[in-house]
């Protein structure tokens, strides 16, 4: 479980840049559950995710994560069991480094911490990877060898993907996975993650600027607007919403209708 209490941050505060990124956020997510993140850019979306991740320590609030207080644990102890994807598919792999190199990366992070510093890959370990990259349906299971640099972005993405869950961390975050990717691949690397999620039973929040997507991926669907959470639906409620609906509870939430232009784009999209 994550739980997030009266979170906020404040950038270049006492200046003409001060910028409130997040403003007493509280959010509690169980195992098991998926939800999708929406709002418009400067909302706090990715801000929140590097709260949760450790990428600097809050001003205000804590952050725990299964009833242990990681408000000032550092990013690399948190990296152990909180796995994240960014919207770049480059950022996530070693470009110079093999196929099983990577992954064996990503195994040894994790598993280092809970055996040996002396930790080290083997047949048996290599088989896994290969069964693991047979199920993406890409055919990396004979690539092995070959440097990562040669995939395509969405092969790349869905091994980063495998990478993060390789070993299954507690929480999962996506940070728009899937928005530089050509639709074809986005479908396919969506569909692994629902898989994944779903076999693994994890914590998940994904941030998406499809509005299709975030009524329909998971089972909650949360809003944000200048750094607060001012919408969070699920069960009936959120079965029964449409696109317009969810713009509708956006403008009665904010005052104001929804501007970006990417959101609403993708409303026409989905038509």
């Amino acid at each position: 479980m994550l739980k997030l209490t009266n979170i906020r941050k404040v950038f270049n505060e006492g200046t003409v840049n001060e910028k409130v990124a997040l403003d007493g956020v509280s959010l509690t997510v169980e195992d098991g559950d998926f939800a999708t993140i929406i709002g418009s850019n400067g909302a706090g979306k990715s801000t929140l995710f590097n709260c949760i991740c450790g990428s600097f320590y809050v001003d205000e609030g804590s952050v725990y994560l299964d009833e242990k207080e990681i408000t000032y644990m550092p990013e690399y102890r948190r990296a152990v069991e909180i796995g994240r994807l960014f919207q770049d598919p480059m950022k996530g792999t070693a470009p110079h480094m093999t196929i099983e190199e990577n992954l064996a990366l990503a195994y040894l992070r994790v598993a280092k911490s809970r055996n040996s510093v002396f930790s080290r890959i083997g047949n048996k370990d290599r088989e896994k990877f290969r069964e693991k990259l047979s199920l993406l349906n890409m055919g990396l299971e004979d690539r092995m060898k070959q440097p990562v640099g040669l995939l395509s972005g969405g092969q790349r993405q869905a091994l980063t993907l495998l990478m993060a869950t390789l070993i299954p961390p507690k929480v999962l975050l996506l940070d728009e996975h899937t928005a530089a990717l050509d639709p074809g691949t986005a479908d396919k690397v969506i569909a692994l993650t629902k898989r994944i999620v779903e076999e693994n039973h994890l914590a998940c929040l994904m941030i998406t600027h499809n509005m299709h997507s975030a009524l329909e991926l998971g089972n909650r669907t949360l809003m944000m607007d200048a750094g607060k959470i001012i919408l969070d639906i699920s069960g009936e409620e959120r079965a029964g919403l449409t696109v317009d609906g969810l713009l509708e509870k956006f403008s009665v939430g904010t005052g104001k209708a929804l501007d970006n232009d990417r959101i609403l784009f993708s409303k026409i999209e989905g038509k």
